[in-house]
């Protein structure tokens, strides 16, 4: 939510719906957690990135994320200040090399292109 609170809720605590209904409550929205971000299907493997609109990043793993009811309000996963708010959460796939510490290549400083 976008005063840095969060969850995981399994894919099948959410009921199948038809196209004519009203949706599914998947967070209780209220001024302590405030408005839902996003939502996005994952597993423990994967890490996920939470971005204020002050420019915070913060990367966290999924399984550290409580996993809990689809009718709840989620947990703290990014203290934000006062005037702050988070604005976008992504899934980050986490390569093999990552998963087992080692270090990533450095990569090299793209060059300009000559005009044609």
């Amino acid at each position: 939510s976008e005063n840095g609170f969060g969850k995981r809720t399994a894919v099948s605590e959410f009921p199948r719906k038809g196209r004519g209904t009203q949706g599914v409550i998947a967070m209780q929205v209220s001024e302590r957690n405030g408005e839902l971000v996003g939502a996005i299907q994952l597993t423990e493997e994967h890490e996920i990135l939470l971005i204020s609109d002050q420019g915070t990043l913060v990367r966290t793993r999924a399984a550290e994320v409580s996993q809990v009811g689809r009718n709840t309000q989620g947990v703290t996963l990014m203290r934000v200040a006062e005037d702050e708010k988070l604005i976008a959460v992504e899934r980050v796939d986490v390569l093999e090399a990552d998963a087992e510490g080692d270090e990533a290549a450095p990569t090299e400083p793209s060059q300009p292109q000559p005009e044609a």
